[in-house]
């Protein structure tokens, strides 16, 4: 059986933001001239493990954040550690390091690997510009305004105040114009690989250790179970535990949303398509946009193609944008059950 899951998922985004950086992030296609905005690999997984841990209704793992305070009394920003215990979900599907010097550097590789969310074709992604205002114009005696001396820090009153106004022409709004804020609209593609030879073993080789001794000791009296895969030694969480984590992970993997930097500009980002395959080559090829040329103006068509092999999924919301006849209601929750069963049918437990 082929260890490993593909999954590519299309969601629609309507005037809203990723990463923040200077408004959007965005990167340069060098082939299409365009900027085209991306949300990192690291955000889409910190997406997934929080959707894990409110489906499980469980905490996340605590994570430390250290500082030092140096001979000039300022504090300096140290390596965060985490607890590099697999009790949490977090930690067992999402990987860590801590390198604290107190012995050799702990680390596990997270099972998931997980692309950035991008652009399904640099013509189907955009972003625009718009200028915000923050205005409390209509109530100009309930909000104070504080006026003061650049040179001296000096607070102006009243009097000083009004005389200013008067003498140079000039007004005191309550209201500030932030220019220039982006906004990403369009069609984009998130991929993740399921390494289903990792994703519930954890190594307990000690010449490049994922556990310290004590944790792995502590793991066994807990019920992990001591086996063997291609990597060598391993301790396995038990299967009753497994059978809980497997349809919240499917859920994760499915309706993770972004929503970190939209306090105002929500996006419903809604998934429109999911591909799921042991065929790397295949998933790619079921959910893929097509270049047209006609005339001066490159265009870009997308394009859902259930001849290809792939299991393949298809919402409601993506008849508006994609021409399909095979669009269902239940496309996600028959996509969960896909990845349930490909999960559950896996020999945790006897590997090699």
């Amino acid at each position: 059986m082929n260890p490993y899951i593909y999954l590519r998922a299309l969601k629609h985004a309507d005037h809203t933001v990723f990463c923040v950086s200077d408004g959007q992030k965005t990167y340069y296609d060098a082939q299409f001239g365009r900027y085209v905005p991306f949300s990192s690999g690291q955000q889409v997984k910190r997406s997934v493990l929080e959707s894990l841990t409110d489906e499980l209704n469980v905490p996340v793992a605590p994570i430390t954040f250290n500082y030092n305070i140096n001979k000039k009394q300022e504090l300096e920003y140290k390596e965060p550690w985490s607890p590099c215990d697999p009790s949490y979900v977090d930690q067992l599907i999402g990987g860590w390091m801590k390198a604290d010097g107190k012995g050799p550097t702990l680390k596990r590789r997270s099972p998931l690997s997980i692309s950035a969310m991008r652009a399904l074709h640099p013509l189907l992604a955009g972003t625009n510009q718009e200028n915000l205002t923050f205005d409390r114009s209509d109530k100009p005696d309930y909000h104070p305004v504080v006026v003061r001396m650049s040179d001296g820090n000096k607070e102006l009153n009243e009097e000083e105040i009004e005389a200013f106004l008067f003498n140079n022409k000039r007004t005191l709004p309550r209201r500030n114009i932030i220019f220039d804020s982006k906004r990403a609209s369009g069609f984009f593609v998130s991929d993740i690989a399921i390494d289903m030879r990792t994703l519930f073993c954890v190594s307990i080789n000690q010449h490049e250790p994922e556990l310290t001794k004590n944790k792995i000791e502590e793991l066994k009296s807990q019920g992990w179970i001591e086996s063997e895969n291609v990597f060598g030694r391993c301790l396995i969480l038990p299967r009753e535990k497994r059978e809980k984590i497997i349809p919240a992970l499917a859920h994760a993997l499915l309706n993770w949303r972004i929503t970190s930097n939209q306090a105002r500009t929500f996006s419903f980002m809604e998934t429109l398509a999911v591909a799921i395959s042991d065929n790397a080559n295949i998933v790619p090829a079921a959910i893929r946009a097509k270049l047209v040329t006609n005339g001066e103006h490159a265009k870009a068509t997308p394009i859902i193609d259930e001849t290809v092999g792939a299991n393949l999924f298809v919402t409601l919301p993506c008849a508006a944008y994609v021409e399909t006849e095979i669009e269902t209601a239940d496309a996600l929750k028959k996509a969960e059950e896909k990845l349930v069963e490909m999960m559950l049918a896996f020999d945790y437990e006897h590997q090699v």
